[in-house]
């Protein structure tokens, strides 16, 4: 919707096809690069959901169905190369060492902390902040914001959630409903600078002559936008727990 509101007052940030270039090809052709187009991402994403939805894969199986998926698609678009494969293979061993990297020391971090005492003495002093069951809420959002802006989503987790979860038990929230909350706060993460995993995947794609601080003011509206979709959720529970309690029944 915001970028439907913009272009339609700033046409220029949006511009439509030339008159020139739909010229040069027929209702046909458009048509058939609009099937290429959509209906391959369609099925890659039919396919990791519903196996999801249709409990034949759990949600790490379903990465594993998204792969084999996008290695069919990229057959059938004729992409496939050994070299492709080589670089994948490599990028992919790199990546997940680079996880498994941080999660073996942010266990380590959150075991010594949480072993030492360190996740009582939180625990304690948001309990005893005196702000009330929101005004706690609100403390625990602002470190997760915070943390987002400088540290790994993969650490925030294994490090704020031994300590969130038990505090939001004891204040009466809905398991799933907090859960769901964190998981939009980290997303939230991905567009906050300096460290947004989203603003770094932007600069990589982007044209040479886009700046970092380009990026980090593109993002701006989306950053409000994601922060808009927090208190949604918030404000209307329902938004979070309808959907659980209709495949639970």
């Amino acid at each position: 919707m915001y970028i439907l509101i913009r272009c339609y007052f700033k046409p220029l940030d949006g511009p439509a096809i030339t008159k020139e270039e739909m010229a040069a090809v027929t209702k046909k052709e458009i048509a058939i690069m609009t099937i290429k187009s959509l209906v391959p991402p369609s099925i890659l994403i039919i396919g990791v959901l519903g196996s999801i939805f249709m409990g034949v894969a759990t949600p790490t199986e379903a990465a594993g169905v998204g792969a084999f998926l996008a290695f069919i698609l990229t057959v059938a678009y004729g992409k496939y190369t050994w070299k492709g494969l080589v670089t994948a293979v490599v990028n992919t061993a790199r990546t997940t060492s680079m996880v498994v990297v941080i999660l073996v020391a942010a266990s380590c971090f959150s075991s010594v902390f949480m072993g030492s005492g360190g996740g009582d003495v939180v625990q304690e002093f948001i309990l005893e902040s005196g702000f009330g069951k929101w005004g706690m809420f609100i403390i625990m959002m602002i470190i997760l914001f915070l943390l987002g802006m400088f540290i790994d989503w993969i650490g925030i987790i294994l490090i704020c959630f031994p300590l969130f979860l038990p505090i939001a038990a004891d204040l009466g929230f809905d398991k799933i409903w907090f859960i769901v909350i964190m998981a939009v706060m980290l997303q939230d993460s991905f567009l906050t600078p300096p460290f947004g995993y989203a603003l770094f995947y932007l600069k990589g794609v982007a044209p040479p002559e886009i700046s970092t601080s380009d990026v980090y003011w593109g993002a701006f509206p989306f950053w409000r936008l994601m922060e808009l979709g927090l208190i949604i959720c918030v404000v209307w529970p329902e938004s979070i727990t309808w959907l659980p309690s209709l495949l639970i029944d």
